[in-house]
């Protein structure tokens, strides 16, 4: 729990009043639920309506028990949080009732005075915390398949991975990218008898990945009128883990030319990796991990596989080995879990994979259960309490599934080379005279493709649209990131060093007000990403902050003239210059932790 200043303050405050009232003649011989301050802080929500302050207590569960009314026992409430207020000659807090919820508001000055000077002072660190300090977060995402190309449905497992990671370094953790990557199994084994039989090392070195995924399709179609290539590729896979000669080079040649392929698109997304392990990386792990399930006994034999059986978990069996022999991505992710609990003793390990996978993920992590339970050592080092799926939805194109066996993908390359050519026309259109067009261009054309995935919850399915990606107009990314340029721009216009002496409670218009109540929230949103592994909270957070700045900028004075920002009015200026600044800083922020970047100017 990250214990805010101002909700700590009033959980307090609010236990003392509680207790007071629980213990008051009024409430004698009414059966009211105790309550402490962790109870009253973990109830503590904000309200939907920002007029009705910063907090709100629900006393619809404590009044139905002690058979009150939700709304007289708020009036007893709010009395008794008086009394404690007028006590502690606290002036900045104020209590009210709406029905059955007890509210707080902040005064809005001395609101403004804390927020905006922890945001001057701690700039890009304003909502960093220490509070994983010397705990290791593992994240498993992107993982493209190798011989395939980089396709849009490998963005979403990439920008969530990505942004979890900077969300995570944030909060104090040690987070430890890996990219696990999709260079073994089966389909290796297809790859490698379509290349013997259709393909040519020319040709390959010509175009690697559009060949060896042609290839990949080709063996498809072909395997629908010839059934035998499919034992053609076992056998060749089996070879593969065997280490046979020929059908280990080829598979290094087409694992070498896909990471050259990958690390373009990665490099101009932004995104970086601690580790770049595949499956293969543990393939000499794989044996130890099936010996340590033999011993602790969690193994059988069944249709001459290797499985754990999982029926009391209303699964199927987890299959270890093949009746061949081969090994599974089961049997891999296992092998996985084991080698980075051991090298890393992680917090947490997050494995950002499609839903899908879901059952595949049941699986393995009920094996890390059992395997747990079977071992018999204390629970803080159980393993299993440690493991997160993190899944999300579909990436669909025109409402139909894409899939790289009928070669109806749309290429993540393809995307964003589209993107940052509209931007780059959109600034020819309305600024031709930028400096550093081209840098502007990519940053606001990745920004686009970024924001567009993240904009939606990550469990909901994503319908691939051309026009709605790059639409650069209204809830998007490049309008996020206009918003910071404009601020950029006041700040330069005011041409002074930000004030350090400014009378915040200048600052009381309600859009001004509005502001700085979600500046103020900013580092609980960041704190419910981590609860919740879940971007799209600062996205969403980020085009309301954008939005709510946006009316001040626009805001009209009493004559209906606008209300400018900088003004002959020294001490307004100051303290909407201070206002101006925050905004910028936290908005720089969210899109940093999005994986964004926010150009000065555009």
């Amino acid at each position: 729990m990250i214990i805010d200043k101002f909700k700590s303050e009033i959980a307090k405050l609010t236990a003392k009043a509680y207790v007071n009232l629980y213990k008051s003649e009024e409430m004698a011989g009414k059966n009211l639920p105790h309550l402490d301050f962790e109870q009253i802080y973990a109830m503590l929500e904000i309200p939907k309506n920002p007029e009705m302050g910063q907090f709100a207590l629900p006393l619809f569960g404590l009044a139905k028990p002690a058979g009150l009314n939700p709304a007289k026992l708020n009036d007893a409430l709010i009395k008794a949080q008086g009394d404690e207020l007028k006590k502690r000659n606290i002036t900045y807090l104020s209590f009210s009732a709406a029905g059955g919820f007890n509210n707080t508001r902040i005064k809005s000055g001395h609101l403004a005075k804390y927020v905006l000077s922890e945001i001057l002072e701690k700039q890009g660190k304003y909502g960093s915390s220490d509070y994983g300090q010397g705990k290791n977060i593992v994240i498993d995402y992107s993982s493209p398949n190798i011989a395939k190309p980089f396709g849009i449905g490998h963005l979403r497992s990439t920008a969530i991975g990505h942004s979890l990671y900077r969300v995570y370094e944030k909060l104090g953790y040690t987070p430890i990218g890996i990219n696990h990557l999709g260079d073994w199994g089966t389909q290796f084994g297809k790859l490698i008898v379509a290349f013997r039989r259709w393909g040519n090392e020319a040709e390959l070195r010509e175009n690697p990945i559009q060949k060896l995924y042609a290839l990949y399709v080709k063996f498809h179609q072909e395997e629908k009128r010839d059934p035998i290539l499919s034992e053609h590729a076992r056998e060749a896979f089996v070879d593969l883990e065997e280490g046979e000669q020929e059908a280990a080079t080829l598979w290094a040649k087409f694992k070498e030319y896909s990471l050259e392929a990958f690390e373009k698109t990665y490099k101009l997304l932004g995104v970086k990796f601690d580790f770049m392990t595949g499956e293969s990386f543990y393939n000499d792990k794989m044996e130890a991990a099936i010996e340590r399930l033999k011993e602790a006994g969690l193994t059988e034999i069944s249709q001459e596989a290797l499985v754990v059986n999982l029926d009391k978990f209303n699964l199927p069996p987890c299959l270890l080995k093949k009746a061949d022999g081969a090994t599974l991505y089961a049997t891999r992710d296992i092998a996985g879990i084991l080698y980075r609990w051991e090298t890393f003793e992680f917090e947490k390990a997050l494995y950002v994979v499609g839903s899908a996978q879901r059952d595949h993920f049941r699986q393995v992590f009920e094996v890390i259960a059992m395997l747990d339970k079977a071992a018999k050592i204390a629970e803080d080092k159980h393993i299993r309490p440690r493991l997160k799926h993190v899944e999300f939805g579909w990436i669909k194109f025109k409402d139909q599934m894409m899939s790289t066996r009928e070669g109806n993908i749309i290429l993540l390359e393809e995307v964003l080379d589209k993107a940052i050519a509209l931007a780059r026309e959109k600034i020819m259109e309305k600024n031709p005279e930028l400096k550093d067009m081209e840098k502007t261009a990519r940053q606001i054309g990745v920004g686009a493709v970024i924001y567009a995935d993240l904009s939606t919850r990550k469990e909901k399915d994503v319908n691939f649209d051309w026009d709605e990606v790059l639409n650069f107009e209204g809830e998007s990314g490049p309008y996020l990131q206009y918003t910071h340029a404009r601020l950029s721009s006041l700040l330069r216009n005011y041409g002074q060093n930000l004030p350090t002496d400014a009378d915040y409670s200048l600052l009381d218009n309600p859009e001004e007000a509005i502001v700085i109540d979600l500046l103020y929230r900013f580092p609980q949103i960041i704190w419910s990403v981590s609860e919740s592994n879940e971007p799209y909270l600062i996205s969403s957070y980020l085009l309301e902050l954008s939005s709510a700045f946006n009316k001040v900028y626009q805001r009209k004075d009493a004559q209906g003239r606008i209300d400018k920002i900088i003004s002959d009015d020294a001490d307004l200026t100051k303290a909407r210059i201070a206002l101006v600044a925050g905004v910028k800083m936290v908005i720089k922020e969210g899109l940093y932790l999005l994986g964004m970047e926010a150009p000065e100017e555009m």
